[in-house]
């Protein structure tokens, strides 16, 4: 069974990434062992290392990095639940994709993303950013409007009227949701 990472994206007090990565997780886990990873458990120092880890077989981590680093290996895919900031992603989640290595190389990524535009241009700047770390990008992406924190409680159960009809924020995660195990279990022969 393919074990999945539902990444929150945002460390910013109020924020409500928190709540879209629970509803997220909760459909990642009918197909899949699934976790919730959270930035806030990973605090970092500031990306600042001379080599690109990628190419860098001498690195010497920090113990803070090196969680971090360790805690991401573990998984066969990972969804990045991230808000939009000033058209972009938050700068914590950028500074945590720098500070990894191999260990993610030709593993899938999905992305779900928020904000007033529905996150499409987190979307667009994580598209761009995550094959620099050897990840396998999905061709499909999740947007959703800047209602989240009223669409969905803090279980993480999403309210009636956005689960249905097929272009229903739940029948997209559903799609979304097979498409990253699928996608975790065809990558694993290509890892072998």
């Amino acid at each position: 069974m393919a074990k999945i990472a539902v990444i929150i994206g945002s460390v910013r007090q109020g924020r409500v990434t928190d709540k879209l990565a629970k509803w997220v997780n909760q459909e990642v886990a009918k197909t899949a062992e699934s976790e919730i990873v959270d930035l806030r458990d990973y605090p970092l120092p500031f990306f600042d290392e001379t080599i690109p880890p990628r190419y860098n077989p001498e690195r010497k981590l920090t113990p803070d990095v090196q969680k971090w680093v360790s805690k991401m290996g573990q998984f066969d895919g990972y969804v990045f639940v991230t808000p939009e900031y000033n058209r972009s992603i938050p700068g914590v989640l950028k500074n945590a994709i720098d500070s990894l290595d191999n260990g993610l190389v030709d593993k899938p990524a999905a992305i779900v993303a928020h904000g007033s535009t529905g996150g499409a241009q987190a979307v667009a700047s994580l598209r761009i950013t995550l094959p620099g770390i050897g990840l396998v990008s999905l061709p499909n992406a999740l947007f959703f409007s800047d209602g989240v924190g009223d669409a969905i409680d803090e279980e993480g159960v999403i309210k009636a009227e956005f689960q249905e009809g097929p272009y229903s924020p739940q029948s997209q995660l559903e799609g979304l949701a097979t498409a990253i195990v699928k996608y975790a279990e065809a990558l694993k022969s290509v890892r072998a």
